[in-house]
């Protein structure tokens, strides 16, 4: 299994992660971050996946915008339930992303949900282009550094553990990047909230 992970895991890092940006609900953090965790074995080089992983994304939320802006008003405009909705939902909608649409795209990112359907909301609120690009390829690259740094250092770190403390001091390592994990998961939804 890791040997075709090791031949096919770049292309598929690639794949998951543009397929998740464009819309699709798949786990492209944790492909990266499995990736990241290869990297610290050896198996790839570590900023091979952040670039990937970088490109992956943008290019993935560019498609999810424009397949948005194109054609999303289009589709809800064929059910009359969805149009109702969308009739009292997308002012508001659109006033937001005029006012915080950066702001919003650059956090989705980070965030689970959000971040494969802020693309969308930005393209069908049609949110200026380059606005939207400038911040998701801000997002998309902080994204990629951040978690595949965290999941090659944090792999390495618990290797290292492993080989010098066992068992336990591994899985000290990994309660505590664990534990981080959890406190940068709830400084976001803080910040999703205000």
């Amino acid at each position: 299994m890791e040997h075709l992970l090791t031949s096919v895991g770049l292309v598929l890092l690639f794949g998951l992660i543009m397929l998740e940006s464009a819309g699709i609900p798949l786990p492209g953090e944790t492909a990266l971050i499995a990736a990241g965790l290869l990297a610290a074995r050896g198996r790839f080089e570590i900023w091979a996946v952040i670039v990937i992983a970088a490109l992956a994304a943008i290019i993935g939320d560019n498609l999810g915008y424009w397949a948005a802006r194109r054609y999303g008003l289009r589709l809800v405009d064929r059910w009359p339930r969805l149009k109702r909705y969308s009739d009292r939902a997308l002012p508001p909608a659109e006033r937001f992303f005029k006012a915080h649409g950066g702001k919003t795209v650059f956090i989705a990112r980070f965030v689970a949900i959000l971040r494969f359907t802020a693309a969308l909301l930005a393209g069908a609120t049609r949110m200026p282009w380059w606005r939207f690009f400038f911040w998701n390829a801000a997002g998309g690259i902080c994204w990629a550094i951040g978690v595949g740094f965290l999941a090659y250092y944090g792999g390495k770190a618990a290797a290292q553990a492993f080989d010098r403390y066992g068992l336990i001091g591994a899985a000290v390592i990994i309660g505590l990047l664990a534990l981080g994990l959890v406190g940068a998961h709830l400084w976001r939804r803080r910040m999703v909230e205000e």
